[in-house]
């Protein structure tokens, strides 16, 4: 099967390849890491500070997933070293293939990028700053310039297990930023960089999303971490998750997050709690984020006890921050619809296809999958519709 955009950028990768050479100014993207040289960077970051340049960098290790990523540590001249530019910055790219097939389609490219663009400057809550983001609509070759958080806070790893109280904090976040959306007068004409939340996912529905997701949820049954009532209906789900994306798009809009799993959230050494990874942003309902969070960052007992509480609680805050007001009825039913596609993210990423890269370590997707398919199997998802 060939993929919409795949001739078209394989022709841009191959022209590329042939044509490589150093990144030297703001309006160069560099096709891979190594062809990033002192003179890009010093466009990038040494921009605001006159005389300053960048007069050596060193890669840090590879470190390859849904995106290319690489720290890169920085050395300045003396008018760089007195204004105190960053010693390290930490670079989200798609020189690889790959990556770039399956973040062209699915939309992935134009959503960070767009964020960085015109959503950042607004928000009012903790999120890595963007030095530089730039694609190519042609290639899809990307890049984004943050600020790398090492010393100053750190990412949620797998000794992070979830609680209420941090579910909370997590909630208070995604509230206001789909308040920030909803607030917007001309939401869709001002921030139409964004895609709306069924285009993004028709978008990744392109790279035989399908099948991972069939693929996937076998390979979660086989390890005995798929409900017993759930998988006697498992021809269902598919036909569900492109039905919630028509239930979705029915109700009102304003800016969600699209992938509000615990590692793309960090903790500064300040206590402050930040959110990065703005791959999925979007002009969507609160729904997908609010049964997202739950179900994905809470153990499933805990889920259990706390999830009235935890809904409760966001409707509170959404409604603070510009939303409108639903009975706690009508928000469970709108997230046992909406997580459909949170699965569907996560048995993909238990079994991607050829397409795809590897997304994530095999262990802590089959624990995220096991999750979403239990709160799918106990909010009745498959009856909601």
């Amino acid at each position: 099967m060939v993929l919409p955009l795949e001739n078209q950028i394989r022709e841009a990768f191959a022209r590329e390849q042939a044509a490589a050479r150093p990144a030297q100014t703001l309006d160069d993207i560099p096709g891979s890491y190594d062809l990033v040289s002192d003179d890009w960077l010093s466009a990038v970051i040494c921009a605001d500070v006159p005389g300053a340049r960048v007069v050596a960098h060193r890669l840090d290790d590879p470190d390859e997933g849904t995106n290319n990523r690489r720290r890169i540590f920085l050395s300045y001249n003396a008018a760089g070293e007195a204004a105190g530019l960053p010693a390290s910055v930490f670079c989200k790219g798609t020189s690889g293939l790959r990556n770039r097939l399956m973040l062209a389609h699915s939309g992935g490219i134009r959503c960070e990028v767009g964020f960085y663009r015109h959503v950042q400057q607004l928000i009012d809550f903790e999120v890595p700053r963007a030095f530089h983001a730039d694609y190519d609509p042609v290639g899809f070759n990307s890049i984004i310039v943050l600020e790398d958080l090492a010393g100053r806070g750190k990412f949620f790893d797998r000794s992070v297990e979830g609680s209420p109280d941090l579910t909370r904090e997590q909630l208070g976040i995604l509230a206001r930023l789909y308040g920030l959306g909803a607030r917007q007068a001309n939401l869709d004409a001002d921030f139409a960089a964004l895609p709306t939340w069924e285009e993004r996912f028709r978008g990744l529905m392109h790279v035989r999303l399908d099948e991972a997701c069939a693929a996937g949820l076998q390979v979660t049954r086989d390890h005995g971490m798929v409900p017993d009532r759930l998988w006697q209906r498992r021809g269902e789900i598919w036909p569900a998750t492109v039905a919630s994306l028509g239930a979705q798009a029915s109700l009102p809009r304003g800016f969600g997050h699209g992938d509000v799993h615990l590692h793309n959230w960090y903790r500064l050494t300040d206590g402050t709690l930040g959110l990065g990874d703005w791959g999925v942003i979007h002009r969507g309902h609160w729904g997908r984020d609010l049964g997202y969070c739950i179900a994905a960052g809470l153990p499933v007992d805990v889920r259990r006890e706390h999830e009235d509480d935890l809904i409760r609680f966001y409707i509170e805050e959404m409604v603070r921050a510009g939303g409108r007001r639903v009975s706690l009825e009508d928000a469970r039913r709108i997230i046992a619809q909406a997580v459909t596609t949170a699965l569907a993210f996560w048995t993909m990423t238990v079994a991607p296809v050829a397409e795809m890269p590897d997304m994530q370590p095999q262990d802590y997707a089959l624990m995220v999958t096991s999750r979403l398919a239990t709160a799918l199997d106990d909010w009745g998802t498959l009856d909601a519709f």
